[in-house]
């Protein structure tokens, strides 16, 4: 027999790189495919909470033969609770709306604002206090909605309140869209009418303190959208997300963006990276911390509410008036995390994704909107996305979204 010992295989050093090289490369093609498949999964999933949304919209109707409205509630609310209070009966959050409907204790430590009296102790009346108040304490305020929010939007809660990522729609008006319905709102009920309210700027499925049904939306509700996605601000000045304040540039900015059409907010992008604001976060509306999606229960547009005159993954500006009070009127424009679009639903309770490369028209030469001249039925000027957004424009949509 042979002492001699038998070589034992093994793998080289130049074997054992180019193995781990080739792992790398594997690794490498993966991650993509993995990352895109996680997308596509929180994609579906956007989209199956939007479809719950709309089909508590449609359970609302069928119970009160109407829609909700996009801002109503008691007096100290200023007719500003949002439609999403509305239907939380409708997506499995009776729990919530229990909570919220009925006057609640205030826990050890709190101190509400408007305190009501509650057998011996004190706290909030039902449907909570004023909207910017107690958002530390008044607990519905912090209580978030898992279907209210997008897997693909990673912005976070600020100021203490919840958030969401879908929004109502308000047609393809800027001026005069969110005006409340009386203006003294210090008698219960509120009294004294608001004259400069116009009809012509109210051209999308949801108006405030007003109920539409079906029967308003005489272009069909197949060819209107009901409502839209809306990121969230991630601290970044970012397009998507970030809302402009029209206070920092009300003079010549202000009118011309509605004399020459919303798309003049385009000059305020960077023009390096048009992604982004090329200006201060100081110029952004950023009240309280908050900005688009902000406070889910606050139908103020700027928070809540979308426009159709910019395509999805515009920019936005809150207010054009120059009085004081910006937030009835602006662009607000939808948006998402999601890749080239966003998903909107439509009155008839489909969810379909849009481009954001969407046909809108002239942005340019868009119009204004006042009590003399009324534009209730007049076809919008900003293209297809414009006459997916009103609700009698007369619009034929002719083509497969």
């Amino acid at each position: 027999m042979s002492n001699q010992r038998q070589s034992r295989q093994a793998f080289t050093l130049v074997e054992l790189l180019v193995v781990i090289a080739i792992i790398g490369i594997l690794v490498g093609l993966l991650l993509p495919a993995v990352q895109a498949a996680r997308e596509a999964a929180r994609r579906m999933s956007c989209s199956n909470n939007f479809k719950q949304i709309g089909l508590a919209l449609h359970n609302y109707h069928a119970s009160f033969k109407k829609f909700p409205s996009a801002g109503h509630g008691t007096r100290k609310h200023v007719g500003r609770l949002n439609l999403f209070v509305s239907i939380l009966p409708f997506i499995e959050q009776q729990g919530l709306w229990d909570t919220m409907s009925n006057p609640m204790l205030a826990q050890a430590g709190q101190s509400p604002v408007e305190p009501i009296t509650i057998g011996s102790g004190v706290g909030w009346p039902a449907f909570g206090p004023q909207l910017h108040h107690d958002l530390d304490d008044y607990t519905p305020w912090r209580t978030q909605v898992p279907g209210y929010r997008c897997p693909s939007d990673p912005g976070q809660p600020a100021a203490g309140a919840a958030v969401t990522n879908y929004a109502y729609s308000l047609g393809d008006a800027v001026k005069r869209i969110f005006y409340n319905v009386h203006t003294n709102w210090n008698t219960s009920p509120p009294s004294t009418p608001n004259q400069y309210i116009d009809q012509g700027s109210l051209r999308g499925v949801f108006t405030r303190e007003a109920y539409r049904g079906f029967r308003d939306i005489l272009d069909g509700s197949s060819n209107t959208i009901a409502m839209a996605e809306i990121a969230t601000y991630l601290g970044d000045r970012g397009v998507v997300g970030g809302i402009l304040n029209n206070s920092h540039w009300t003079g010549s900015g202000g009118s011309e963006t509605v004399s020459r059409g919303p798309g003049i907010l385009n000059t305020k992008r960077n023009p390096d990276r048009p992604q982004f604001y090329g200006v201060p976060e100081s110029e952004l509306w950023l009240t309280l911390g908050q900005s688009r999606g902000g406070r889910w229960y606050d139908s103020l547009p700027a928070l809540t509410a979308i426009t159709t005159t910019l395509p999805p993954n515009s920019p936005s500006v809150m207010g054009f008036n120059g009085y004081g009070t910006y937030f009835e009127h602006g662009v607000y424009s939808a948006s998402s995390r999601h890749q080239g679009g966003c998903h909107i639903l439509m009155a008839d309770g489909a969810v379909t994704f849009i481009s954001d490369s969407i046909e809108s028209g002239d942005t340019q030469s868009g119009w204004s909107i006042s009590k003399d001249n009324n534009n209730v039925g007049q076809k919008s000027p900003y293209g297809l996305w414009g006459s997916l957004g009103s609700i009698r424009g007369s619009e034929v949509i002719q083509e497969q979204l």
